[in-house]
């Protein structure tokens, strides 16, 4: 697929406090292998909160998301602020907790969750201009909070019985899925699929990436062709 661009919205470095880096990176390697430019984006302001990934205690530390997100793209990355739907044909979303932390605030406020306004402006803009969007693990509770209550979209984090009644509070159809399995809404032209939400080795992870990524890519060939 010459010339397509595929965003891909991290959140910082790291399971507990940012993007998971190894969703992140399978979905990097999907796109390349797909033959699409990848464009790393985040945010460019401070984490929720900072946590030791040997202990899982948080630290008094403070780190940018941007900065930290770069770590796992070589520093080619752009800010969040600075990118409009034009500028791509389609958007992922890794999880990791920063989806819930620093994203949004699922992971404190629940169903009353507030979507930072870049990515909620991003994530519109692409929907209403008939460009897909995929997120994994987590992150499909980010799709909830912007797009359940007016399109009850049909969505997976697998098999987590809270985060997916909260889900269906804020207006989603949840589907229980395995954890390489993708679901997709083709009406709303959503990719989700549970990664590590559910999975226990790399493994499902690169196969829930890569499945997730060629949908996205189908959904991206089909908007680009004429009723």
């Amino acid at each position: 697929m010459k010339d397509t661009k595929i965003g891909v919205l991290l959140s910082g470095c790291g399971v507990e406090d940012g993007s998971e880096i190894q969703e992140a990176v399978l979905a990097l390697l999907a796109l390349d292998r797909a033959g699409v430019e990848a464009v790393c984006l985040a945010p460019d302001r401070d984490q929720a909160g900072v946590v030791d990934h040997v202990t899982g205690e948080a630290v008094p530390e403070t780190r940018n998301m941007l900065v930290e997100s770069a770590r796992i793209c070589r520093g080619k990355i752009r800010k969040l602020s600075g990118v409009r739907a034009a500028d791509l044909d389609a958007v992922i979303l890794p999880g990791g907790f920063g989806a819930a932390k620093n994203l949004s605030t699922f992971a404190a406020r629940g169903t009353d969750c507030e979507v930072d306004p870049d990515v909620r402006r991003l994530l519109v803009d692409l929907h209403t201009a008939g460009k897909p969007i995929a997120a994994l693990c987590i992150a499909p509770v980010i799709l909830a909070a912007l797009f359940g209550s007016d399109l009850h979209p049909e969505l997976t984090i697998g098999t987590d019985a809270g985060v997916s009644e909260a889900m269906e509070k804020m207006g989603a159809r949840h589907r229980r899925a395995d954890p390489t399995e993708a679901v997709v809404d083709r009406a709303n032209l959503l990719v989700t699929t549970p990664c590590y939400m559910s999975a226990t080795r790399i493994g499902q992870i690169a196969d829930g990436a890569e499945g997730a990524v060629r949908e996205l890519l189908k959904l991206v060939e089909a908007s680009r062709t004429p009723a």
